[in-house]
């Protein structure tokens, strides 16, 4: 395999589910808290929604209950530019829901997403309309944990041979324990992350997945199948391994509100530079600058940069990059600025 494959450029189809989301506002736990913020959380709109604010064509492929919660998540992603037309409305089960946490030494998320109208998708999505002009179909490893009819969705879509598929698949590891039975995640995970063109994983998930004393070089060893391989060192860098080697390029400094969404914009991000025949270097740097809308604020999805200071900071050297330390209006007092903020797991 030589030089640096891409996907054709296109429409990307995002598949998974996505909840309606509680958290203590102000951050604080929840058995003291008054009140509660509502929004959505879901990997896969998250990267939807943030490819579509890079301008890539792209519709989330999914199940909502009939119910107030599902209304408000088809909104909302819609509302970011998405195309939510294909989104099942199952009147028989319930939009998934998720309350956050916050406590002193981090936030603990609690799940309500049993039996969810998501869980129910299954190997018969494969057929639909949606992905028959798909150039890109984005999965994570979130949706075979869900349920047995969509571990069967998304092993179905990679069991046919990369050469064979009308589309691209890339695969965002995103390891959620509590989602899985007992010693099932590992052999799992990695029989699907094999199977994709394009993979991204946490080097800390990947270590708590299949090694504790693994680097990036030895995860491409374990995944030599993707021809696109991304694994994320947390807030220090990130290695891109292609046909054409390995290239790493280093987080931005920045101030951390939360680190809940980031690597989800990172995904789309990267994918975002691969979709424009970027090299892999600003791919990767497309990566941390959409990561770093994430880390800003406290929900999933936060606003871009503008246009111009993105192409000014793709255009900075190596050097200039590695120094390069954004300087926030107003930052809270807490958040400990000056660190690097890359993608978390």
């Amino acid at each position: 395999m030589t030089g640096t494959w891409r996907p054709a450029p296109g429409r990307v189809v995002c598949v998974g589910e996505t909840m309606a989301a509680l958290a203590p506002d102000p951050p604080r736990p929840l058995s003291e808290a008054g009140h509660l913020r509502l929004s959505v959380a879901g990997a896969e709109s998250n990267v939807a929604m943030y490819l579509a604010d890079h301008g890539i064509p792209v519709t989330w492929l999914s199940a909502l209950g009939d119910d107030p919660l599902g209304a408000r998540v088809r909104s909302a992603v819609a509302a970011a530019g998405v195309d939510v037309a294909p989104v099942r409305t199952d009147p028989d089960r319930p939009t998934g829901l998720m309350l956050k946490n916050p406590t002193p030494t981090g936030t603990r998320v609690h799940y309500y997403r049993r039996g969810s109208a998501a869980s129910a998708l299954g190997p018969d999505l494969l057929d639909h309309e949606a992905l028959r002009t798909a150039a890109l179909v984005h999965f994570t490893g979130i949706t075979p944990a869900l349920s047995a009819s969509c571990r069967e969705l998304v092993t179905g879509a990679l069991a046919v041979p990369a050469a064979e598929r009308p589309y691209a698949i890339s695969f965002d590891v995103n390891h959620r324990a509590p989602l899985w039975p007992r010693g099932a995640a590992p052999g799992a995970l990695r029989d699907l992350a094999g199977r994709a063109d394009i993979v991204l994983v946490g080097l800390d998930e990947a270590q708590d997945l299949w090694g504790a004393e693994l680097t990036p070089a030895a995860v491409r060893e374990l995944l030599p199948g993707p021809r696109v391989l991304v694994v994320k060192d947390g807030s220090r860098e990130a290695t891109a391994f292609t046909g054409s080697g390995a290239v790493t390029v280093p987080a931005l400094r920045t101030v951390v509100v939360e680190p809940v969404g980031a690597g989800d914009a990172f995904a789309a991000g990267f994918l975002t530079g691969l979709l424009r025949g970027e090299p892999v270097d600003r791919a990767l740097r497309l990566g941390h600058i959409t990561a770093v809308s994430a880390l800003k604020v406290t929900g999933d999805h936060g606003p871009l940069p503008p246009h111009r200071s993105v192409g000014r900071l793709l255009a900075l050297t190596d050097e200039e990059w590695e120094a390069y330390e954004e300087t926030p209006r107003s930052a809270p007092d807490t958040a400990g600025g000056g660190q690097r903020g890359g993608p978390p797991t």
